[in-house]
């Protein structure tokens, strides 16, 4: 492969589908070699199957620690190291009034949004910084700075998700690795099936929302300026 990420490795978080999908075609139309990671088996390998440079798909739940160490141990093993680039973009868009959310699906976004973010840094963390070299991305959202109703369980997950990467940012000053926050605004993905943004006042209709492409654009173009250059975060908005 050719390109600015030629002989470099990624691990997309979420990557069968949506803004995920979209990132790992971008990075691999740069060079990439990339590693999909999402939890269905059938959709994983499909998406990996379409994409050039002998994408790998590994099936991992990153709401699972014990997952989360069998993933990293099967991407070391594929690549022969921790991979240069990791794009956290899984996670779960639940829709309800505070007091109509479910403590499970509350805990369900915690895991999925927040916590599963932390358990794979935590594990590629250390051979990154030994290496002295790599790019944690994380999709964050217009959610993690402005409140909007029904959207308790999401804003919890994706500010405090901002407030990690914010301290990372701190931590991992002059260690050679770096970090981004891609934070989009409404996006056309899977996330809106269960939901009708068309419908009630104050969404923006799927038509006019961001398409998942200009998501993968924004990380691509964070992780390929120069090695002294870190892009803090990326503010992606409709025109």
């Amino acid at each position: 492969m050719t390109g600015p990420l030629a002989e470099r490795t990624a691990a997309v978080v979420g990557g069968s589908r949506g803004i995920g999908l979209a990132t790992a075609q971008a990075l691999a139309g740069a060079g990439a070699r990339v590693a999909l990671l999402a939890r269905q088996a059938e959709t994983l390998a499909l998406a990996a199957a379409a994409l050039p440079g002998n994408a790998v798909p590994i099936v991992c739940d990153v709401r699972d620690s014990a997952a989360v160490t069998r993933a990293v141990a099967e991407l070391t093993s594929e690549f022969g190291e921790a991979p240069h680039i990791v794009v956290c973009a899984a996670g779960v868009f639940p829709l309800a009034p505070v007091s109509e959310t479910e403590p499970a699906e509350f805990a369900d976004a915690l895991a999925a949004n927040l916590l599963g973010p932390f358990l794979l840094v935590r594990a590629l963390l250390p051979a990154m910084l030994d290496r002295k070299y790599g790019h944690l991305v994380l999709i964050g959202s217009v959610a993690d700075r402005y409140i909007y109703p029904g959207n308790g369980a999401y804003a919890a997950t994706k500010f405090g998700a901002r407030a990690l990467w914010e301290v990372l940012r701190l931590e991992l000053r002059g260690t050679g690795v770096r970090t981004t926050l891609v934070a989009p605004g409404p996006t056309d993905t899977q996330i809106w099936d269960a939901h009708d943004p068309d419908a009630p006042p104050g969404f923006l209709p799927r038509a006019a929302m961001l398409r998942p492409a200009a998501i993968g654009d924004a990380v691509c173009y964070a992780v390929t300026r120069p090695a002294g250059v870190n892009v803090d975060e990326l503010r992606v908005s409709p025109a």
